[in-house]
């Protein structure tokens, strides 16, 4: 006879809720991850319609409404607590952090969240700090530039203050360009309806600066910066635009400018007032130091955070789900070398297809080959785009023999985009 447990002895697994826009990158990623350590995962999202399983299942939420989201958040926790909440997208991690707020769980504090996702008020606050940060000016799309007050120096970069992936972000060397950039930045953000008025009118300029680039995946726990790893960027970043391509790790970075990244990280987590959870930054290093660029209370965007999965044994995920509920680990540094190819999107139009994709597969040291976008879905380079078209992994014994993988993948692939035409509105009338 089969014996079944009583209701005493059954025991409910940990509940986490993850906070992600429908469509996320990283949504299938946490919910893997939750698996893995078998813990119960509810997906908060508007996905309400989704065909997706776990948004239409998950709790139905209106990002635009984030104190009624925040309330029925809350209703969900009473009727099953959550061990911890977590956000996977900038556009979450605000309500993620009065949610835990809320509710006692490990979190940031709001207002630093919200700080980080403005990068001129996080500039301002750096400035007030003494953070290594480029000089920079606020300007308004509300005024023509001639008749705003300019004192950063060219070489200089302007940028959305609100949108992430280098959408917007664009280097201008002359008053002319600022013009030219200054117009094109202003179009973009009119077509965003997802910022409010204030993020559509506010543009930052900032001086240029030189110097090689990395990205800094870390955790913080009470406070104290854990530096997970830290990506090299083979590929300079000069401009006109600033489209990410290849991270390689480990960093080629000496012992001593990496002490200076994990310090300049840390004074900067401490200026926003940022305790818990996941960092990603980007930083660049010359003569004259570390300079801090960016600061985000998250992880790595798209799909990059499987490279510690293959480092350390640990997924990025899991990292973040255990620290939501109160665990912290112990994580040996990264063993084996290993980068990710973020293949940009070669130019605008519709994609077709994608050739070669079994030879860059065969290459040796290529983990995986990842095309994201649908074929017949429309593809927008930078600065417009905020996307790319896929990701190739790579995992090798040296940090650059892991690049020399990518590049020679993604020589094997041929992306056949197709020009798009728009139908002439006067001449269809």
């Amino acid at each position: 006879m089969t014996s079944r447990a009583s209701p005493a002895t059954t025991r409910l697994r940990e509940r986490v809720l993850l906070i992600a826009p429908h469509g996320s990158y990283r949504t299938a990623s946490f919910i893997e991850a939750a698996s893995q350590l078998e813990i119960d995962i509810l997906i908060a999202s508007q996905g309400e319609f989704s065909i997706v399983n776990e948004y239409a299942k998950g709790l139905h939420i209106d990002f635009q409404d984030q104190q009624q989201a925040l309330e029925r958040i809350l209703i969900a926790a009473e009727e099953q607590p959550f061990a911890g909440i977590i956000a996977s997208d900038d556009i979450a991690t605000g309500l993620a952090a009065r949610a835990a707020q809320a509710l006692g769980l490990p979190h940031n504090d709001p207002q630093a969240v919200t700080l980080t996702q403005r990068k001129d008020l996080a500039r301002q606050c750096l400035h007030n700090s003494g953070v290594n940060i480029p000089a920079f000016d606020r300007l308004s799309t509300l005024q023509a530039i001639s008749e705003q007050k300019i004192t950063v120096d060219f070489p200089a970069v302007i940028k959305p203050v609100a949108l992430s992936a280098s959408r917007g972000v664009m280097r201008v060397d002359s008053m002319a360009e600022l013009e030219q950039a200054f117009a094109r930045l202003k179009a973009i953000l009119n077509a965003e309806e997802s910022l409010s008025a204030e993020q559509r009118t506010t543009v930052l300029l900032e001086s240029f600066i030189p110097g090689v680039e990395v990205a800094v995946e870390a955790m913080l726990y009470h406070g104290r910066l854990h530096i997970l790893t830290i990506f090299d960027k083979p590929d300079p970043l000069d401009g006109p635009f600033f489209e990410e391509t290849y991270y390689t790790t480990p960093t080629s970075q000496p012992e001593t400018v990496q002490q200076q990244i994990h310090d300049s990280l840390q004074q900067t987590c401490r200026a926003y007032g940022l305790n818990e959870g996941p960092i990603h930054a980007e930083c660049r290093i010359n003569s004259e130091g570390v300079w801090i660029l960016e600061v985000a209370a998250r992880t790595i965007g798209g799909l990059c955070g499987r490279l510690l999965s293959m480092g350390t044994g640990y997924s990025l995920e899991q990292l973040v789900l255990m620290h939501a509920m109160g665990r912290e680990i112990k994580m040996a540094p990264m063993q084996t070398a290993t980068g990710v190819l973020m293949i940009p999107v070669p130019k605008a139009g519709i994609l077709k297809r994608v050739e070669g994709l079994l030879e860059a597969q065969r290459v040796q040291g290529i983990e995986d080959v990842v095309i994201e976008v649908q074929q017949g879905y429309e593809l927008t380079p930078l600065p417009e785009g905020n996307s790319y078209l896929g990701f190739i992994f790579a995992r090798a014994d040296t940090a650059q023999q892991a690049e020399q993988a990518l590049r020679q993948a993604h020589a094997c692939l041929n992306i056949v985009v197709a020009p798009m035409w728009k139908i002439n509105s006067a001449l269809s009338a």
